[in-house]
């Protein structure tokens, strides 16, 4: 039996959609789906390494290893109307960020990318994605943007809120903010490629129409949201994009990196191409 490493992070959204496929719950077409969790900054890093043979990864961070790695079609995280959040331990305006340092979740995140594209004066101070509340809370930055379950806390721990980037990113072109995808190594045979894609497209459709038993796995990884909350949030990333990009998506994926290519953020846009069952 062929195993396949999949490396994703410990969140209920990732969970929910890997749980069918790691605990064999739709046909595995005789391979062994091995889990391994890790921040998806660390797993960004990870990627540019080629490590795992399938990975999680930022959007931000494909256009760096694109020459190792196509995306799946699915197991995309879309915000659609809403996405990482900008947050401060008082009222600010966008304007009062310029040239000030802003803590963001990671380098290659597609959140830090997403920040630059709102304000490109902004000073990103890269910190763990557990650690940036605290820093927000203690002053050591003017403000953070959180990622994962501080989308839904932040406003119990006090904060205000700055700037939703994923509903400036529709009010400003109309589509999803492309956050994460899953990426599959170029390695691999072009039929194991496929067989892979089609688990994993599997896995997320199970875990759709079986909600509550994949909810009760995904709760595991919640990190403290109650279970009216996890439903929310796996919801809000694991949806008909997770399915397939679409060809909407594909789009948003193509605007999103261009705007940082063209902003001289990114070196160079990469290949965009997809592996499909």
């Amino acid at each position: 039996m062929e195993t396949i490493h999949v490396a994703h992070s410990p969140d209920a959204d990732d969970a929910f959609m890997h749980y069918a496929a790691v605990r064999g719950l739709v046909d595995t077409r005789g391979m062994h789906f091995q889990e391994v969790l890790a921040d998806i900054e660390t797993l960004n890093q990870a990627a540019r390494e080629g490590k795992y043979e399938v990975t999680a990864l930022s959007i931000h961070a494909f256009a760096y290893v694109a020459d190792r790695y196509a995306l799946l079609s699915s197991g995309a995280s879309m915000g659609d109307g809403y996405g990482p959040v900008v947050i401060a331990r008082r009222p600010l305006r966008r304007e009062d960020l310029v040239g000030v340092e802003v803590a963001t979740p990671g380098r290659w995140t597609s959140a830090r990318l997403a920040l630059q594209l709102w304000l490109p004066e902004v000073r990103c101070v890269d910190l763990p994605f557990d650690a940036i509340a605290e820093a927000v809370a203690q002053d050591r930055v003017r403000a953070g943007v959180l990622i994962h379950e501080g989308q839904l806390t932040y406003q119990d721990e006090g904060f205000f809120l700055v700037a939703d980037l994923g509903a400036w990113w529709k009010n400003e072109t109309g589509l999803p903010l492309p956050l994460g995808g899953n990426a599959i190594r170029r390695d691999l045979r072009p039929d194991l490629a496929r067989r892979v894609a089609a688990v994993l497209a599997e896995s997320v459709r199970w875990g759709l129409e079986h909600r509550q038993e994949a909810l009760a796995h995904a709760l595991g990884f919640a990190r403290g949201l109650d279970r009216h909350r996890a439903d929310r949030f796996v919801g809000m990333y694991v949806n008909q994009w997770t399915l397939d990009y679409g060809e909407t998506g594909r789009e948003a994926i193509r605007l999103f990196l261009g705007h940082g290519y063209k902003r001289g953020l990114l070196p160079h846009l990469p290949h965009l191409d997809f592996v499909s069952p």
